[in-house]
């Protein structure tokens, strides 16, 4: 049976597993153009650390959403689903297919499902709360809950920790109040949604992060991360890679703890990740090592193309 809505093809696992690859490779098959749904790859000042794709991948297929924003800009994960819904309503006009990219479950899930109900939030976002819960108290908590959500201020025990950093996760992580997820129906899209998973053995992805973060040191990214340390409280530099050398910068640590650190701080990055793409029941796994041809005839025979 023929695709009835225009298809949304989601790449998705693990970072260094080799998704921009696949992706590009899909998009050239298809003639179609590439979405990235990887939140540290949307702003221009962070290059070396976030892996951006090539020059030479990104003039390959036409991408979006890549450097697209300053670290100057305050870009929620409600802000992306509100500009790629946009942006894929008008490329669906001229496509019956587009690819999306990227190891951000958050904001695959909120392209794909919308964010009417509560998300799965980032754990450094929680863990962040956490630590201005000890070093700066409840009620600098409270008082951003009550800026951010008066509605679900007005409800909340606000005295009780646990709710009033559960609400504000939410909002750091959406840009939307805890509030407006409340007794929501579920979003049908105008789309219909394929997800392919890239997967391969927990030592094979670890090596391959080391070997990435040795790669991003010979690049430079120590020397782009000191040009980033004055502005190291911005929210998009709060991430792996940046934040181990800003610490190093301030002499707590030596640069070889800061590159071991990175890499040991990759590795969770990938395992939770991987947490979070399981938990989809409608993924599609191939090993890493799948030849594209097979996938590209597999997402064919699956959607009658």
């Amino acid at each position: 049976m023929s695709l009835k809505k225009p298809l949304l093809i989601c790449v998705v696992g693990a970072t260094a597993i080799g998704k921009t690859s696949l992706a590009i490779k899909l998009a050239q098959a298809f003639s179609t153009e590439i979405i990235s749904a990887d939140s540290r790859q949307f702003f221009k000042e962070m290059n070396i650390g976030t892996a951006v794709p090539s020059k030479e991948e990104l003039e390959a297929i036409p991408h979006h959403f890549i450097q697209n924003k300053s670290i100057f800009e305050d870009y929620s994960v409600g802000d992306f689903e509100r500009d790629a819904l946009s942006l894929i309503t008008d490329i669906f006009e001229k496509k019956k297919l587009l690819i999306m990219v990227g190891g951000s479950g958050l904001y695959v899930d909120a392209l794909v499902k919308g964010l009417d109900t509560f998300p799965e939030v980032p754990s450094e976002i929680r863990e962040q709360l956490n630590f201005e819960l000890n070093e700066k108290g409840l009620e600098t908590l409270q008082n951003e809950l009550k800026k951010a959500d008066p509605t679900y201020f007005e409800k909340v025990d606000i005295q009780n920790p646990h709710r009033v950093i559960r609400a504000l996760e939410i909002y750091r992580a959406t840009g939307k109040p805890y509030s407006s997820f409340l007794n929501k129906e579920a979003i049908n899209r105008d789309f219909e949604t394929l997800y392919i998973g890239l997967t391969a053995e927990r030592e094979l992805i670890y090596g391959r992060i080391n070997h990435r973060v040795d790669q991003m040191i010979e690049a430079g990214l120590i020397d782009e991360a000191k040009s980033l340390l004055p502005h190291k409280e911005r929210n998009a530099l709060q991430t792996v890679g940046y934040r181990e050398l800003f610490e190093y910068f301030e002499g707590k640590i030596s640069k070889e703890e800061a590159i071991s650190e990175i890499k040991k701080n990759t590795r969770r990055f990938a395992k939770r990740q991987n947490t979070w793409f399981k938990k989809n029941e409608e993924i599609h796994w191939f090993n890493y090592k799948t030849d594209a041809s097979t996938i590209i005839d597999f997402i064919k025979e699956k959607n009658a193309l």
